[in-house]
């Protein structure tokens, strides 16, 4: 997966402008326009890193000709005290961009590690991590990029990509099988459904109706490994609600196919790295 140019130059811009506004009071009062200086980055934590071309592309913005080395790049496994960017600049670019800069890398880098931990916890099983349309608005391209690098997999872009009854969907349409029945008059033959089911009978009707993918929500990792052996390779199994990484191995050991986690990316820690000018 990359990342959309247009996209993230636009993302930049809307940071830079709401951080800026029309001057940086400090560094503009402060800082001569001809200086030069150096910066680095630097891990402050283990993890993997990701948003480093994001990072450097703040400072091409607010410097054309800022130089830099990338010492560590998208997918690298990080340790505490390692230099991940270097940068030679214009010190006020340098300066002005360092906030937004680290805001994007350090999100990134957050859910990337978050994703890659995930995927260790679930190793020797048949589960892939995936997450979720629960992004923050504006990011989601950035966050589901981020999930990829860490090794995981990303679930539905959004609302286009496939036809998935959630609780309310099927309340509203009168059932399961209604739901179902009458989404397969209207979709074309490459678009897949997915019922979110909260208990076995549920499954059961799913697997009656032909669904695609059949959603274990908040299921116990006993009840999902009941209903792994009543799906019998039917339909694709996703779990998903709550799943922490004390539990995750658990549902993974259950036999499911899909653990989905909205936490790696709605509710992420920042990964710690630092940007150290002189």
């Amino acid at each position: 997966m990359t990342l959309n140019k247009i996209y993230v130059d636009n993302l930049i811009k809307t940071a830079l402008l709401e951080d800026i506004n029309y001057c940086d009071v400090t560094t503009d009062y402060l800082i001569p326009a001809e200086q030069m200086g150096e910066g680095k980055f630097v891990a402050k934590a283990d993890g993997i890193v990701c948003g480093v071309d994001v990072a450097l592309r703040v400072f091409e913005m607010l410097d054309e000709s800022v130089k830099y080395e990338v010492l560590k790049k998208d997918g690298d496994e990080v340790k505490k005290g390692d230099e991940i960017l270097r940068l030679n600049g214009k010190t006020a670019a340098l300066l002005k961009g360092e906030r937004t800069a680290l805001n994007l890398i350090q999100h990134m880098s957050g859910i990337a590690t978050a994703a890659h931990t995930a995927m260790k916890l679930v190793e020797g099983t048949n589960a892939t991590i995936a997450d979720t349309r629960k992004t923050l608005p504006g990011l989601r391209p950035l966050q589901k990029y981020a999930v990829m690098t860490g090794g995981a997999k990303n679930h539905r872009y959004n609302l286009s990509d496939a036809a998935m009854l959630k609780d309310n969907h099927i309340d509203a349409a009168g059932g399961i099988t209604n739901a179902i029945t009458k989404l397969r008059t209207k979709i074309g033959h490459m678009t897949k459904i997915e019922v979110e089911t909260r208990n076995l009978d549920e499954l059961r009707e799913a697997l009656d109706a032909k669904a695609d993918i059949i959603m274990l929500d908040n299921m116990s990792p006993e009840l999902m490994k009941q209903a792994v052996e009543i799906t019998n390779g039917r339909a694709v199994l996703e779990a998903s609600g709550g799943i922490t990484n004390e539990t995750i191995r658990a549902v993974a050991e259950s036999g499911v196919d899909i653990i989905s986690i909205g936490a790696l990316t709605h509710s992420v820690k920042a990964f710690d790295i630092s940007m150290y000018i002189k």
